[in-house]
């Protein structure tokens, strides 16, 4: 038995869980999320919990056990409190600013680099070497994130790029002179 699958999901107040067959939608205080399900997963609501079943042991059932139970607590946890990434930019000159909804990047390239946010994201800018991504989809947040960095990944010599918040970049020794 997949022990994250077993556990079951308390729906906090305020948050209503509309079942239809292998379509789900969540809909709570930040907004409304609507996902397509596997079809042989059994979701059920109990007291307030939403427990989801499989139907068998095989191979592929397991395999899709737990991974539908935290796709659906993604979602709970997504419409009532929402999610966050944020980007530091690490360089000299290096710097966002944030016109309308849309935020722009200098990052050492002959032109400025403009993001437009995805439907359903929203970017901050609390100061000129910090982007902070928001949203209630956590799937959306990240692999928006996730571009935005892939515009300028770190490099291991110097460390300058966009990097997560607390992420580590591994530092190279760079050459050094004949002696």
């Amino acid at each position: 038995m997949s022990r994250i699958g077993k556990k079951p999901i308390a729906v906090p107040a305020g948050v209503e869980v509309k079942l239809d067959g292998a379509n789900i939608t969540v809909k709570g205080p930040k907004g409304t999320l609507t996902r397509d399900l596997h079809p042989d997963m059994i979701i059920k609501t109990e007291e307030g919990q939403l427990v989801i079943e499989r139907p068998s042991d095989s191979k592929l059932h397991r395999s899709l056990h737990g991974t539908t139970r935290s796709v659906v607590a993604n979602m709970v946890e997504g419409v009532t409190n929402g999610y966050q990434k944020v980007l530091d930019l690490v360089g000299v000159g290096y710097r966002a600013t944030k016109a309308g909804s849309n935020v722009t990047l200098a990052l050492g390239f002959s032109h400025p680099v403009e993001i437009v946010p995805d439907a359903g994201l929203e970017l901050e800018v609390p100061m000129n070497t910090r982007v902070i991504i928001k949203g209630i989809d956590k799937e959306l947040v990240g692999t928006f994130a996730a571009k935005i960095r892939d515009i300028r990944r770190p490099e291991p010599y110097k460390g300058k790029g966009i990097r997560y918040e607390n992420e580590v970049v591994r530092r190279k020794v760079g050459k050094t002179g004949k002696k």
